[in-house]
Order: structure tokens, then sequence, then C-alpha cells
């Protein structure tokens, strides 16, 4: 018997893990998820580095070299998550050999502060590229109109990119476009395209979360039978704008010049509603060459009891298109709705690095005392 992760990677999708620490690095857990429960690559975010520093002692050494040394706080913070990520990247350079460098990838964030300035992005990007010096890291950059020219700008110096916040079609179709983009410029460089990867990390959970709660308040049959719909249906949608925008003409010339696909990243797919599957956002949205990235507990629960039945994406937009109309007729703004998730998704990771800011802030105070 195969199990639900290997069925998962059968029907082409690449598990990534949503979750990173020294810990993880350090008593092998990572590896066993790699050997056992087919994980291929690993995301970060501001949130997973402020839960991985803050809890225990993993890093008090670190820390403590970082106080003698005289760093600042954003010094400290820059070497333990480029640290941390550069050895994720030794640990899946195996498997990014045996992929191509398709899967075997590490994704850091560029500062969530800089979600609005283009030139802090690009300049922010390059210098964490250079730092951690891995050719299997992804440098994650939000999908602000602000960031859509800092990804392409980037892509241009050859450095593969995740862009991650992406809740809407159209700024999906954007993205796509600015990852062309993106290559084109690389290609007049001289870079060789078969080396520039980039996933496009499009958000699933919180779309039914925020959706749900209007739907709640609604109150009506009509507005609960919805419920729990709209996150697969978008993602679904997306999916489809990525066989539409990767069969044209524009595309097939950087393909033919070694350019890979932008692949759909499904993000944020750990269920937030216990009345739900715990694995609906992962065996719903199961596609050729999409990723899924999970937390852990999404990952344990699909590979104990996942059931996969290959694509089930593919043929499905009418259904969705349905269920986004059926919204919209009960008053739900789509536009509205999307515009707050990023909103909120960037006001969440800013927080979290300002917590972790403060956090290690009292940490190198600490440890100057100590010593």
């Amino acid at each position: 018997m195969t199990t639900p992760t290997q069925q998962l990677s059968d029907a082409g999708v690449s598990i990534w893990l949503d979750d990173l620490s020294r810990s993880r690095l350090e008593t092998g857990t990572l590896q066993k998820l790699i050997e056992e429960k087919n994980v291929v690559g690993v995301t970060t975010n501001p949130s997973i580095f402020h839960a991985a520093i803050t809890a225990g002692t993993d890093y008090d050494a670190i820390i403590a070299a970082q106080a003698a040394a005289g760093a600042s706080v954003e010094e400290t913070i820059f070497e333990i998550t480029t640290t941390d990520v550069a050895d994720a990247c030794d640990l899946f350079a195996p498997v990014a050999a045996a992929t191509n460098g398709v899967d075997g990838r590490v994704s850091i964030e560029v500062d969530p502060r800089l979600a609005w300035d283009t030139a802090g992005t690009i300049a922010e990007a390059k210098h964490l590229y250079k730092k951690v010096n891995k050719d299997n890291v992804h440098i994650k950059i939000p999908a602000t109109l602000e960031g859509l020219e800092a990804i392409t700008a980037t892509l241009a110096e050859g450095i593969s990119v995740n862009v991650t916040l992406i809740f809407s079609l159209e700024r999906y179709r954007a993205v796509i476009n600015a990852f062309q983009s993106g290559l084109e410029q690389a290609k007049d460089n001289g870079h060789d395209l078969s080396k520039i990867h980039s996933v496009a990390s499009f958000f699933v959970s919180r779309v039914d979360s925020e959706i749900d709660k209007r739907l709640d308040a609604i109150g009506t049959d009509e507005a609960k039978a919805l419920k729990g719909k709209a996150g697969v249906a978008n993602a679904r949608l997306a999916y489809q704008v990525y066989e539409e925008l990767f069969a044209t003409e524009r595309w097939a010339l950087l393909a033919e010049a070694g350019a890979l696909p932008q692949r759909p990243l499904w993000a944020s797919t750990g269920v937030k509603d216990p009345a739900y599957p715990d694995t609906l956002y992962v065996t719903e949205l199961a596609a050729p060459g999409v990723v899924n990235t999970m937390p852990e507990k999404t990952l344990d629960a699909t590979f104990d009891h996942g059931v996969v039945t290959g694509d089930t994406v593919s043929g499905t937009y009418t259904e969705a298109n349905a269920t986004l109309d059926a919204l919209d007729a009960l008053g739900i703004s789509y536009n509205e709705v999307v515009a707050l998730l990023e909103s909120e998704g960037l006001d969440k990771f800013v927080a979290s690095w300002k917590e972790l800011l403060g956090d290690v802030e009292g940490a190198l105070a600490a440890a100057r005392k100590a010593s």
C-alpha cells in the first residue's frame, strides 16, 4: 500500500512543509519527513521564525555570539534566519539535484515592513540571496502592487522567487505577468532561464475564514450551504488562470529558451474550522504541477487518512465560478474580501516581525549582561 502522501506526489503535487526551526534541523525530524512523508521543500515566514526563535533555548548560543560581536537586533535576526535557511538548503540539496532544482527549495521572506517599498524589496532580496548563497533558495516577495515590480527586477537578476500573499485572481494574473517579464529581462541579461525557479503562493483557508463569517451573518440556509466552498473554488480558478497564461505564445518563446513555468503553490492549507475535514485544502486541490505547503498538523493528517483521488481541480471551473457567483448574489464582494485579506496578511507578518525584533532585543541585552 502506498501512503496518501506518496499518492499525492504521484498525482503531481509537491509537498512542502510550512515550518522551519533549528531544532527541526538538529534533531533530524525534518530529514525524517523527507524520508517518510514525501516532503520536498520548506517555506518560512515572519510568524514561523518568531515562533521558532522564541521557543526554548535553541538560539541562545548564536544570540550570545551576536551580542559579543556587538551586532544589532536586525543583524542578529538576519544571521539566525539565513543560517537556518542555508542549512535547510543543504539538507534538501539531494532533492534539488534529483529534480533539476524544481523541488528541494527553501523559501526566506524579505522584511515584511518593505512590502510597500519596491526599491527596498529589491535590495533586500539581493542581500538575502547573497547571504544564503545556495542555488536552491527562493526569496519570498509579497504580491503587493509595489511588490510586482520587485518580483520582475529580482527574477531579472537570475534570482529564484516565491511570490507570497496572493488572494485574488486579478492579482495572480499580474503576478504571472511580472514573472514572465522578469524572465524576459533575465534572458536579455544573459541568465540561464532553466536555472530560475518560481512559485506563486495562493492563499486558501483565510478566504473561507473571512467569507464564512459573512455567510454566518447573513444566516439563511442558502448562505450556510456555501460555507467552506469559497477557498477551494478560488484556488481552482487560479489553476485555470495558470493553465491559460502558460499556454500563450509569449510563454512558448520563454519555454523555448529553457524557462520553467511558475508553479501555483497552495498556502494557508491548515483548516481553521474544525467542522471541515482536516485535509480539505489538500485532497480537493490536487493537480499536476502544483505545490502544497502544509503545517505539520495538516501533513500528518494527510499522511494518516488523506483520501487522494488524483486530479481534483481540472474540469471544476464551471462549478467554481458558480460558487463565486452565488456569493456575489448574496452581496458578498469578492474584491472587498481579497483586498482585506491582503491587508490583514501583511499586518500579521509585520506584527510578528516587530514582536520578533522586541524579543531578540531583550535576549541580546540579557546576553550582554550575562557576559
